[in-house]
Parts: C-alpha cells; sequence; structure tokens
C-alpha cells in the first residue's frame, strides 16, 4: 500500500517545461542583427595610443592578482550587507599595489574607498560589486565586476603615477546591489560628490555598449480585516487573504495594459495561519519595473490604486509601505562615454553591439541606475556565457567562474582603464559627456523623485 505522505508521482504531479521557441526566436534575431550593426562611433581621439598601450600592458600585468580575487570572491560568496571577507580581499590587493583604502565609509560596514590624484584633472570612479545572490553565490557575476573595476583602477592609478595622465582614479566598493540599494545610500553620503564620470560593466551573455536597465521599486501591502471561524460565522469575518488574492487579480488585469517593457510581479508574503480561521492579516510584496522615471512614476499611481481597491471591495484595511530598501532609477546611458567603451573592446576582438540589437525586454534592475541620473555612467554588458545562459541561475555562476569569466575580467579591466584615461586625457570628450548628460535632463534630484 503506497504511503499516503510521500508526495505524488502521478501524471501531472510535476511542472510542464517552458516552452524555449520564443527564445531561440530572439536569439536568431540578435544573431542577425548583429551581422550587420555598426558598433558606436566616437567622434573624440581620447587618450594617445602610447598611453593606451601603457594603460593594456599595465592590466595584463595585473591578470595574474585580478584573476585570483574573481576566484576567491567567487568560491566565498556573500550577501547584501555582509561581504566582509570580500571587501578585505580587495583591500589587501589594493594595499600589495601601494594603494590604501578605506573600508567602511559612507555609513556602511562592508564599502571601501580608495582614491589616487596627481595634478589637475577630473575624477573618474570605477564602481565594484561584490556581494552574491543566496542559494546561487555569483549567479550575476559580481566577482567579475569587482575583479574587473579593480583592474581598470590600479591600471588607471599607474597611469597617474607615471605622469601620462592627470586627474583623480576612485575606487568604490559598492555593497548590496542585489536588492539593498547600496549605491543610494552612498550617494546619499556624498560618495559621488565631485565626481565627473562613473565607470563599471556587468557580465551577460552578450556584448553590449549599451543595455537598458529598468526602473524598480517595492511595495508590500498590508491588510488587516477580522477573524472568524471560517465554518461557523464566516459572515462576520472581513477575509485579509481575499484582499491579497484580490489585489493579485486586480495586478494581472493591469499587465494587459502597460507598455512592452514594464514589469510588475508579486508573492504572497502572508495568507493566514490556519483554514478555519477566516484571516485577519495578509501580505503581498511587488516590484514595480518600467524603463523611464516618469513612466515608472505612472505605474506605481496606477498599481496603488489597484491594491487600494482591493481593500474597499473586501472590506478590508491596507497599509502600503513603499520602498523599504531604496528604490532602483532606469539607467541614464551617456552614447559618447559607451564609444570610447565600444573602441576599446574593439582592440581586444569583442564588438559590442550598439543599442537595439539585443531586446530592450531582456532587462533587469541596478543600483547603478541611481548614479546614472546623477552622474554621467557606463554600464556595458560583457559576455561571459553562451546567449542561452540566463542571469541568477547556477549556469551563470559557473560562467562566471570558468575560462570565459576570467576573459572577461581582463577585458572588461582594459576596456574601463583605458576609457578613463581617454576622459583623464581628452578634455573635448569630457565637455562632450557633461553635455549630453544635461541633455538628458542633468542631475535628477533622487529623494525628491522618489518622495
Amino acid at each position: 500500500m503506497a504511503d499516503a505522505s510521500q508526495p505524488s508521482s502521478q501524471p501531472g504531479s510535476q511542472p510542464t517545461r517552458p516552452d524555449p521557441t520564443y527564445l531561440d526566436g530572439v536569439r536568431a534575431a540578435i544573431e542577425r542583427a548583429a551581422a550587420t550593426a555598426a558598433p558606436l562611433r566616437s567622434a573624440h581621439a581620447g587618450a594617445a595610443e602610447e598611453v593606451l598601450a601603457a594603460g593594456e600592458a599595465a592590466v595584463e600585468a595585473l591578470g595574474p592578482d585580478l584573476l585570483v580575487l574573481s576566484h576567491d570572491l567567487h568560491a566565498h560568496p556573500e550577501e547584501a550587507f555582509a561581504e566582509h571577507r570580500s571587501v578585505r580581499a580587495v583591500a589587501d590587493l589594493l594595499a600589495r599595489h601601494g594603494v590604501d583604502a578605506q573600508v567602511g565609509v559612507h555609513g556602511l560596514d562592508t564599502a571601501l574607498r580608495a582614491s589616487v590624484t596627481s595634478g589637475e584633472g577630473p575624477t573618474v570612479a570605477f564602481l565594484a560589486e561584490y556581494d552574491a545572490l543566496p542559494g546561487i553565490g555569483h549567479g550575476c557575476g559580481h566577482n567579475v565586476i569587482c575583479s574587473t573595476a579593480v583592474g581598470g583602477f590600479l591600471a588607471a592609478v599607474e597611469a597617474l603615477r607615471a605622469g601620462r595622465v592627470t586627474g583623480t582614479a576612485v575606487l568604490l566598493g559598492t555593497p548590496a546591489e542585489e536588492g539593498g540599494g547600496g549605491k543610494e545610500f552612498l550617494a546619499r553620503d556624498g560618495a559621488f560628490d565631485g565626481v565627473d564620470v562613473v565607470v563599471m560593466l556587468h557580465p551577460f551573455s552578450y556584448d553590449v555598449a549599451v543595455q537598458p536597465f529598468l526602473g524598480r521599486r517595492q511595495v508590500r501591502a498590508t491588510y488587516r480585516g477580522v477573524p472568524a471561524h471560517a465554518s461557523a460565522q464566516p459572515f462576520m469575518g472581513r477575509n485579509a487573504l481575499d484582499a491579497v488574492v484580490a489585489g493579485y487579480q486586480g495586478i494581472a488585469m493591469l499587465r494587459q495594459h502597460i507598455t512592452p517593457s514594464d514589469r510588475v510581479h508579486g508573492i504572497v508574503v502572508d495568507g493566514g495561519q490556519r483554514p478555519n480561521v477566516v484571516p485577519a492579516t495578509a501580505s503581498s510584496e511587488y516590484y514595480v519595473r518600467s524603463a523611464e522615471p516618469a513612466t515608472l512614476a505612472d505605474l506605481c499611481a496606477r498599481v496603488e490604486v489597484v491594491l487600494r481597491a482591493a481593500a474597499a471591495m473586501t472590506g478590508t484595511g491596507v497599509e502600503l509601505q513603499w520602498d523599504r530598501q531604496p528604490a532602483y532609477l532606469p539607467i541614464r546611458a551617456n552614447l559618447e562615454l559607451a564609444a570610447r567603451w565600444s573602441a576599446h573592446q574593439a582592440r581586444r576582438g569583442r564588438t559590442a553591439l550598439p543599442p537595439g540589437v539585443v531586446p530592450e525586454t531582456l532587462a533587469g534592475s541596478t543600483d547603478l541606475g541611481n548614479v546614472s541620473v546623477r552622474v554621467p555612467s557606463i554600464h556595458p554588458m560583457l559576455a561571459v556565457s553562451a546567449p542561452e545562459v540566463s542571469l541568477h541561475t547556477a549556469e551563470f555562476a559557473a560562467a562566471a567562474g570558468s575560462a570565459t569569466g576570467d576573459a572577461g575580467v581582463l577585458d572588461g579591466a582594459v576596456g574601463l582603464a583605458l576609457t578613463a584615461l581617454d576622459v583623464f586625457a581628452d578634455a573635448g570628450l569630457l565637455a562632450a559627456v557633461r553635455a549630453e548628460f544635461e541633455a538628458a535632463g542633468g542631475v535628477l534630484d533622487v529623494e525628491d523623485f522618489l518622495g
């Protein structure tokens, strides 16, 4: 006789596998578009070739140290705001190369800051992320992000110390990108004051000069009802779980009438304790994403109407809590900087695809968006995996620690270093970068925008 306590093995007990046809078509379309796409072109000369060549050689010399760092972070993943071993590994590497770093800056225990100045000139900040995902480790490749930033920074420092360029190079270790909003905390504490340009990259399954990242806000809806016996006197209750379900259904209907790049997805956080008690409290949580600050604000307002309506129709009360952690704004691209990145990836044998080749719908969110509306920034994507491998998976974590991840560390560090050297050396480029930033809206008061 079968044990009734064991999970069913009958047909239908397992989920169906998603059909990959759509993604196969996307991949084929990307390949067709990439074959004829023209990379971004820069009208600016940037740094002299001998300066660029020396910067590339500096990264190559740093290569063994950078790969050790990448592998160490990969083998010892730490989650948001708990990256104590990771940040110490970065500080130790900097110390071995004669750069002092402060750990525990701007109000965050696992944030890091190091800077080197030589003469008058712009300030370029390299951003290093090193937090990992729970249960997956470096499924977003932050070991690669960190190592490329450290490599680019140290190569820029070498150029400053040798007198090939003048200005200030800053390395910022930015904790808790995975949902914690570390960069927003740093920005509010002045970490980006006086910074002219920010450079960082993100590993991916394609090489892309500019890829949109959506803004993201979070909202938790807590519904309060009236408990009652669910069988004897249900009419004396007001069901908080019904409100959660009504809100979820309302959001599902809303999705039909939002723009293609918008996203709303949620979970039930609390649905009650026992089936025979009408739930007195229940809660849900949603991520709300959109491609522009204005459309994000509009979508959030529409979501709020739905969640409040669910309370009205069920006779429950509702409390909405927005952004228990900092919201993420969409990335504001800077094509002038992205074009210089593209040129430097070409010297490494990579073709950084221009905007529009990889579909904009293949997008997540990042707190770099909050920086990009304060300071001109780049956030190019660097291929370290096969096209069919998705971020935030065990397969991508494996790629980030593999030979392709190692190649990305070196190529990415060169790209960041040489882009920074261009900014140091070419006043016309910096002026064009600033002009593009101002034309896109200038500095956005993030705290005021989010309310």
